[in-house]
């Protein structure tokens, strides 16, 4: 019988089990598709740029356009001195945007044991999207620091401001300010998981109608239809949320090279 719950997909299952000193440090099926999705990165960059020719052929194209990409990204929202940062806001774009499209696909010839369902999308938990934004918000508050001392804090007070009203738009601009790291997680890991749910539960109308009879395997015409529909969507979701996720990074960068606003 084909499970259709549609919870089922994001759940963490041992490959291989390990524990240390009381610490469950097992190789899990989330760990397996991180590093699916930097080993594949990986190869791909390399391969490209193995063999840098002036008339690019197919995967030295791809490498320039995701570099070209990234790079016009930083270079509009912090400056070229924000370029400093490209490393990083390249690394986190390409590996997020790897692991989101590895989730699109429900069943991909992998030998994963003891795992039934093939495919797992990393971007899904919570834990990993704060982690990312947390880096991102320490590399952020760490360099503000480093690079304008003290001055970082005028982030907090804008200019043109009353003085009399920064007793309430100090206090507004911290809260905005601690806030990030969680509203920056919860959007990659809500939209990443409500869309794969959505797409489970029509693809499990379809079994259903199909397993009712004849007249009602017609009506499943219509969920099929839907699904089709939101898997072009959510492939699209899955690139824009590992945009967005960049973009806002570089702007939080551009903060911390530039404090007074």
């Amino acid at each position: 019988m084909v499970d259709t719950n549609p919870i089922k997909q994001f759940e963490i299952h041992e490959v291989a089990p390990l524990e240390i000193a009381g610490l469950n440090l097992a190789f899990t099926n989330s760990a397996f598709f991180m590093l699916l999705a930097t080993v594949s990165v990986t190869l791909l960059m390399v391969l490209a740029t193995n063999k840098r020719a002036l008339v690019p052929g197919r995967g030295q194209s791809v490498a320039e356009i995701l570099y070209g990409f990234v790079a016009d990204m930083v270079r509009s929202s912090a400056g070229n001195e924000g370029l400093r940062f490209f490393p990083f806001v390249f690394t986190l774009f390409i590996f997020i945007l790897a692991g989101n499209m590895f989730g699109m696909f429900p069943y991909l010839p992998l030998p994963i044991p003891g795992v039934d369902n093939h495919s797992f999308t990393i971007t899904s938990h919570i834990i990993v999207t704060l982690t990312l934004s947390m880096m991102v918000m320490t590399i952020v508050v760490g360099f503000g620091i480093y690079k304008n001392g003290f001055k970082f804090l005028k982030l907090f007070v804008p200019a043109g401001v009353p003085p009399v009203l920064y007793l309430i738009v100090t206090p507004i601009e911290v809260i905005s300010f601690l806030s990030r790291p969680i509203s920056l997680s919860v959007r990659l890991f809500a939209n990443m998981l409500a869309g794969h749910i959505l797409l489970k539960v029509f693809a499990g109308f379809i079994i259903m109608l199909a397993s009712a009879g004849a007249a009602w395997g017609i009506v499943g015409v219509l969920p099929f239809a839907m699904v089709i529909g939101l898997t072009a969507l959510e492939f699209l979701v899955a690139f824009l949320q590992a945009y967005v996720f960049a973009i806002l990074t570089c702007i939080y960068l551009n903060d911390a090279l530039h404090p007074a606003h």
